[in-house]
């Protein structure tokens, strides 16, 4: 989900190198209990270049809103996650509108993020097995490199997934490889600095490595973590009429 694009860390050591409990602690410190955050998306491809303000809300690992503000023409564009669905709602048509399963891997407002990347914090935990490759070190801190693999019945694109997790839980790198383990794109960290109390991934680039010239960056602005956040944000009525 682009709660996926707010990956937040605190500067507390690794306890173990379980695999497993890595992926998770690093999804439970970008999360949080909660999280409101206000970030620019720019999409580059070889013939033009726009960005997009966006607001995100989280809850838990199964409540997220992302809602466009700017500019005006993309303004009100929104996307709901509860659970494992997905609704979107377009100003122009007035609609609300379920995603379907055939749908999860197509673009969302023309970027190089899927829906699917909107809606898979879960997904990693519950619907992959994970193995630890090795380590790297990067500012003194080490890095866990750790290989995630779809369980047999997971309703997921990839063949498999490689992440890179900092030690203090930071994510530098996620990259997405097909069924026959060719890399598609990555994303992957490169400014890092104090925000919400936290460490967070500031800017992140997700590119696809046929696409040299093309590419998704989003540069986080503003975030706040561990705040209240009224249950009525992550319902159809606000998707489509913000209260919020």
């Amino acid at each position: 989900m682009l709660a996926l694009l707010f990956h937040g860390a605190v500067a507390v050591a690794a306890p173990a190198e379980d695999a497993a409990t890595l992926v998770k602690r690093a999804i439970d410190y970008w999360r949080d209990t909660s999280s409101y955050s206000v970030a620019d998306m720019t999409i580059r491809r070889p013939d033009w270049e726009r960005t997009m303000t966006i607001r995100v809300w989280t809850r838990g690992q199964k409540e997220s809103l992302v809602r466009v503000t700017a500019p005006p023409k993309d303004a009100g564009n929104a996307t709901l996650l509860l659970d494992n669905e997905m609704w979107s709602f377009t100003p122009r048509i007035n609609r609300v509108i379920k995603i379907p399963s055939s749908m999860m891997n197509q673009s969302w407002m023309g970027s190089d993020f899927s829906n699917n990347d909107l809606a898979k914090a879960d997904e990693l935990i519950e619907q992959y097995t994970h193995k630890l490759l090795g380590k790297e070190s990067h500012d003194g801190h080490t890095v866990y490199v750790i290989e995630s693999i779809p369980k047999e019945t997971a309703p997921v694109v990839w063949g498999r997934e490689v992440v890179k997790i900092r030690d203090d839980w930071l994510i530098l790198e996620h990259a997405f490889y097909d069924q026959q383990n060719v890399l598609v794109k990555r994303l992957v960290t490169s400014d890092i600095r104090p925000m919400g109390g936290k460490l967070v991934a500031a800017r992140e680039r997700m590119q696809r490595v046929d696409r040299p010239g093309e590419w998704t960056e989003v540069v986080t602005r503003e975030v706040r973590f561990g705040i209240p956040i009224a249950a009525s944000t992550f319902t159809l009525s606000n998707l489509r009429n913000p209260r919020e």
